[in-house]
């Protein structure tokens, strides 16, 4: 379990010293709780989630373990430092909007006929209970030839989960070089 603090001032010098001493800032919110402004050190943030299995993960701030998934996060345009994470809460018991992951598996054939292979949406927006929260969506590429694409209605979602995108948004494809 990843273990962080709660941060006492959320002013500007506060924020800029704790990330000189290797913390990494954070918001946890959601599931009807008042928001917790938290750090936690970035090199063990870093680690555990390059580690995980799950798309949910547990974190302990201020003597309170939290499920959370990475909403979002900010990097330094110069150094591509992590700067900034949002945590959101999931609870089991209540639907809520989340962006899962899409992993790709295989080569398509159409890189091999000259072909490139692009991603349009590296995560997708669903809706579900937080026991249902899928890890991530399996796409495998193996089939695709220059000019095929992968929309959202090809993928099946497992039950209980709602992919929040119109049927025809295309997620992957191969493209013919120029």
């Amino acid at each position: 379990m990843l273990e962080g603090i709660i941060r006492e001032s959320t002013v500007k010098s506060a924020t800029k010293a704790l990330r000189r001493d290797g913390y990494l800032i954070a918001n946890i919110y959601g599931g009807g709780q008042v928001n917790i402004n938290a750090a936690f050190k970035r090199n063990d943030f870093l680690r555990f989630v390059k580690n995980k299995e799950k798309l949910s993960f547990q974190v302990k701030v201020g003597g309170k373990s939290h499920n959370v998934v990475i909403e979002e996060y900010q990097q330094d345009s110069v150094t591509d430092e992590l700067l900034h994470v949002d945590l959101r809460v999931v609870e089991a018991d209540r639907c809520a909007r989340y962006l899962v992951p899409v992993k790709t598996t295989g080569t398509p054939k159409g890189v091999k006929n000259k072909g490139v292979f692009i991603t349009m949406k590296k995560r997708l927006p669903v809706s579900c209970l937080g026991r249902d929260l899928p890890d991530s969506f399996a796409i495998d590429v193996g089939d695709l030839d220059v000019g095929d694409t992968v929309l959202a209605r090809d993928i099946t979602a497992p039950k209980g989960v709602k992919i929040l995108l119109d049927g025809r948004v295309a997620i992957t494809g191969v493209i013919k070089a120029k």
